[in-house]
């Protein structure tokens, strides 16, 4: 029935069809298709559902919590609607429609809407391709018409078809360096064989090579069907004028041949495995993939399958999770994950280990597959799987994003809203004798699929798997929403004992409360030799209290629905959690006992030393891993930007109790910032946020933001073997975030130079066709900073790639930028801060650390508002000033 989230490696993002407690959905009585030129008078906040006289469907909700529309067209056409000598058409197809359409040149789609301070993209599926674009408010219609424009009308221009097809492969080759994508593709093509879902999304190279503006035009001809689309429109609009606008851009497509619904996979009686498949390569780690058919998201058993796979592995208080990580210290990580698309589906279970734990990890697998009982979950486990599944619903909507992507998927795919409601209920009524039913139905060893990456030194065979599942695992037949009491609660700083700080930001929107704990220190104040250190607390701190063990708090936590976490940064501690509101008087005292009676038990320690080890290895997998992981240390010679965030895995072996707890005692007597976003009682808060202020904090000397010093040395090149691609970052120093008018204007020249319409894009990508990737980022802290441009290209293109990075500046030096690049980036800046800060945790979260950090909550709106008066000849003499090529800091990963 619904399509869970599921970022399994390389593979392109799959949208989500849930969404828990929605309103009426509103139709227009329509096996008939209805006039949409007519006066519908649609108000309300119910979901619309209009149908166009050639039988396109639109979508309207209104929602007026943020100045913003959602827009999106569905295309009933993804990979699974192609043929295997076009495969990864619908990809490219995605990808030229941003190279300009009959109305749009090159560039001008993206160029429109960040003009006015939004965004868009595009993402394609197995099932479907979707255009999306977010924009203020006012400009819905432009919205609109680019997405349209773009979707209808595409050039396809032989000439940019060719050069797009060589980024095409640059990201298949990106692909390809990610050990888990390779693991999801491969068994992709084993658990779908001979079937239209077995091909990558993003094709083959020999098929991408082959695709020409003919095959392109052919292919939406055939899909781009009006009755097989459907456009919605989310956000702060008028659903009459939404209807009136979608009928003059679309109400003109004309059908051109039936569409007949497709046909599901069938799963068969007996199947051919247990199929295993061992590659090797230059990995540290082992990744597992095991894979069981399953069926389409329209199916009643769907519930039932997505219950079991949360108590197998949905999280860290699943069954498997918890035996094999925590008990058994096997797996860095493990889970288990239904994959339902709109013919069939899988059950997947993924886990990332050490190589010499593999043999005794499969074989431990096995055993535990082979012997599932359901009467083994006890009744709270059950009902906690029941919340949280129903809890990751409900949160979706919490962004105008995830509330349009919910909401249209459930129409596009479910018929409407009312199948959260039938999924909601079958959820509810799932037995174990269900689970037991659907195990045995769908979770069988001739059934699974798996695949197994290993590094070249493990000799283990893919016989040798096999040989275990037959000896372990022989063939047999085998929420209700809260009822809060509604108080006013103003938006305040309140000033608290020994320097610490309260933020009240109330958001009646969710019945949930978002708590972040800001302090100063962090890396800050460790030595050189104690790297590592501040993130291996933040790990252990909420591992464990004086009254409660580490499980107990998770599975305290999966009881109520709630996250808890901490975190360290360069100079900043933080605790955060986020709960529903009903259960405040639960989850603030374990809060308060997380932070002044933190167990920090020597068990508890070997395991999140573990996880930071295994978190480094993973990471330096992965070549913008390997790369951002080094970048501080290769920039600064001083202060804590100079140090290893994660430490060496060596250094971290070493760390042990007491050390935490020293750090700990002194971290937390910092002066605190407590920012509440959300539903809550404001006495409630106040009561907690004194009684922590008086147990925690004491007179220190204030936190010392100090100023690094930068290194000599200013290139330095990293290797990974056998990847296909190189990752370049030019890298300029600047000032810090004291520094309001630099930082200002730094800010605008980031976002001239970033995004698709940006002019790093539309040089380095769209004329020169040198990456997939290019982009600009800022980084600042207080009294330090820097400009970075990255580039993720073929390592024979480096050079050229960086000559590009030089004309770029160089440019930008000799000519003030025109005024509607200063008019898109100015858009830019205040687009990307209202998308970017809409759930209550990134609010919380953004309030205490500016606070913390001695800057007044208004600071990045103060930021936004001087960059609208920045000339473009004050961005000249900034890049003039700090964006010198030949005092840049440049760091290569290549093969």
């Amino acid at each position: 029935m619904f399509q869970r989230v599921l970022l399994l490696g390389g593979m392109l993002m799959l949208l989500t069809g849930c969404l828990a407690h929605a309103n009426k959905t509103k139709t227009m009585d329509n096996p008939e298709p209805v006039d949409p030129m007519a006066s519908f008078n649609l108000g309300g906040d119910e979901t619309h559902i209009v149908k166009l006289k050639n039988g396109l469907t639109v979508l309207i909700k209104n929602d007026d919590r943020f100045p913003l529309v959602n827009a999106r067209l569905y295309v009933h056409a993804g990979s699974a609607y192609e043929t295997p000598e076009i495969a990864g058409i619908s990809h490219q197809l995605e990808h030229m429609v941003f190279k300009g359409t009959e109305k749009r040149g090159l560039g001008e789609s993206a160029k429109a809407i960040e003009s006015v301070g939004g965004s868009m993209n595009a993402a394609t599926s197995f099932d479907y391709t979707v255009y999306y674009v977010e924009v203020p408010d006012a400009e819905w219609k432009l919205g609109l018409d680019v997405i349209t424009d773009m979707a209808i009308n595409p050039t396809i221009d032989p000439k940019e078809l060719e050069s797009e097809k060589k980024v095409v492969l640059e990201e298949l080759e990106r692909g390809e360096d990610s050990p888990n994508s390779l693991l999801f593709k491969s068994l992709q093509s084993m658990i779908w064989k001979d079937t239209t879902y077995e091909w990558p999304i993003i094709g083959y190279r020999d098929t991408i090579k082959a695709f020409n503006r003919e095959k392109i035009m052919d292919y939406i001809a055939t899909h781009y069907q009006p009755q097989s689309m459907m456009l919605a429109v989310v956000g702060k609009v008028d659903p009459d004028e939404v209807v009136k606008e979608a009928e003059r851009l679309l109400g003109g497509l004309e059908n051109t041949r039936p569409v007949l619904p497709p046909e599901t996979f069938t799963i068969p009686e007996v199947g051919t495995g247990p199929v295993v498949t061992k590659l090797t390569g230059k990995w540290n780690k082992v990744y597992l993939g095991a894979a069981f058919p399953i069926p389409g998201g329209s199916s009643a058993e769907y519930a039932g399958l997505d219950l079991l796979s949360q108590l197998l592995g949905g999280d860290s208080t699943s069954r498997f999770y918890r035996k094999f990580k925590y008990e058994m210290h096997m797996v860095d990580d493990i889970s288990v994950s239904p994959l339902s698309l709109e013919r069939g589906g899988m059950l997947y279970i993924h886990a990332t280990l050490d190589s010499e734990n593999v043999d005794e990890f499969w074989m431990e697998l096995m055993k535990e597959l082979a012997s599932f009982d359901p009467a083994n979950f006890t009744d709270r486990e059950i009902e906690r799987a029941r919340l949280n599944l129903e809890d990751s619903m409900f949160l979706a909507k919490e962004t105008l994003s995830g509330l349009a992507s919910k909401t249209a998927f459930l129409q596009f795919f479910e018929d409407g809203e009312q199948a959260e409601d039938n999924y909601l209920y079958t959820l509810q009524q799932v037995t174990r004798d269900e689970l037991r039913h659907l195990y045995e139905q769908f979770i069988r060893p001739d059934q699974l699929h798996s695949v197994v990456l290993t590094p070249e030194e493990n000799t283990v065979s893919a016989d040798q798997f096999t040989e275990v599942i037959h000896q372990e695992w022989p063939l047999q037949k085998s929420i209700q929403k809260a009822q809060q009491e509604e108080t006013t609660v103003e938006e305040a700083v309140i000033e608290l004992p020994s320097g610490n700080k309260l933020v009240f930001l109330p958001d009646d929107t969710l019945p949930y409360t978002a708590i972040s704990i800001y302090w100063t220190g962090g890396d800050g104040i460790l030595e050189k030799d104690q790297e590592g250190l501040a993130a291996l607390t933040a790990s252990a701190l909420s591992r464990g209290t004086m009254s409660m063990t580490a499980t107990e708090v998770q599975d305290f936590l999966s009881d109520h629905a709630a996250s808890l976490g901490a975190k360290a940064g360069r100079n900043v501690f933080a605790v955060e959690s986020k709960f529903p509101v009903r259960f405040t008087d639960k989850i603030l005292p374990l809060l308060r006992e997380v932070m002044t009676a933190p167990a920090f038990n020597p068990e508890e320690i070997e395991r999140s030393k573990r996880d930071q080890i295994a978190g480094i290895k993973r990471r330096e997998d992965q070549p913008l891993g390997l790369a951002f992981r080094h970048l501080f240390p290769f920039l600064y010679k001083s202060g804590p930007y100079a140090l290893l965030h994660q430490g060496q895995p060596e250094g971290v072996e070493q760390l042990g109790q007491a050390d935490i707890m020293r750090y700990w005692a002194r971290q937390s007597m910092q002066p605190m910032t407590i920012a509440v976003c959300g539903q809550f009682d404001a006495d409630v808060i106040r009561e907690f946020a004194d009684n922590l202020s008086a147990t925690l904090t004491a007179p220190v000397n204030e936190y010392a933001f100090t100023e690094p010093e930068w290194n000599s040395e200013r290139t330095t090149t990293m290797q990974l073997p056998d990847r296909k691609q190189s990752h370049v970052l030019m890298v300029f120093p600047t000032p810090g975030q004291m520094d309001r008018d630099t930082t200002a204007s730094l800010e605008l020249l980031r976002a001239a130079l970033s995004g698709q319409s940006g002019l790093l894009f539309r040089d380095l990508r769209d004329k020169q066709g040198l990456a997939y990737s290019v982009t600009s980022l800022l980084w600042q802290s207080r009294n330090t900073g820097f400009l970075a441009l990255y580039i993720g290209t073929n390592p024979d293109t480096v050079e050229q790639s960086l000559d590009g990075f030089r004309q770029v500046v160089a440019d930008l030096a000799a000519s003030p930028l025109p005024e509607e690049e200063l008019t898109r980036a100015r858009n830019i800046l205040v687009g990307d801060y209202y998308q970017e800060h809409q759930s209550l945790i990134s609010r919380s979260r953004q309030a205490a650390s500016l606070i913390a950090r001695g800057f007044d909550r208004s600071y990045e709106q103060e930021i936004i508002e001087k960059a609208k008066s920045v000339s473009a000849e004050t961005i000249r003499s900034v890049v003039k000033e700090y964006l010198d090529p030949d005092k840049a800091y440049l760091m290569t990963v290549t093969p």
